[in-house]
């Protein structure tokens, strides 16, 4: 393997620990308050519920992009039913409220907890970070 010019040799033990290390750059992880936010290496992101471990609490989407053009789609101020007006079901639309609210990436903010309810809160613009 060659790096800056400068040529490294790698026994395989060193070389699968390598990849194994750059894999896990790859998937990044962000814990919420209620959610948590997973960028795969695939290119995936993935929503779910924190502390969960049921494909019920998890929602898949093909990317970033996907989860971001859904919220633009939302009016102002949304609930879990128009969420659900997507084709999300069940609980995983009160979740993605929660995910909009407690992500940087969007302005977003719950007003009301009954019905849980998240009111963009300003302009969101394609220079936010992941």
């Amino acid at each position: 393997m060659t790096v800056g010019g400068q040529t490294h040799a790698l026994s395989r033990e060193q070389a699968e620990q390598l990849q194994d290390a750059i894999g896990d750059a790859m998937t990044r992880e962000r814990e919420f308050l209620h959610t948590t936010g997973t960028h795969r290496e695939d290119g995936t992101y993935v929503v779910s519920r924190r502390g969960a471990d049921s494909a019920g609490n998890t929602k898949v989407f093909e990317e970033f992009g996907n989860l971001r053009r859904l919220f633009e789609r939302l009016p102002a101020e949304f609930t879990a039913e128009e969420v659900g007006r997507t084709g999300i079901t069940g609980s995983r639309r009160h979740m993605l409220v929660r995910h909009f609210a407690e992500h940087p990436a969007f302005d977003c903010a719950i007003t009301t907890r009954n019905p849980l309810t998240g009111r963009k809160t300003a302009a969101n613009d394609d220079t936010t970070v992941e």
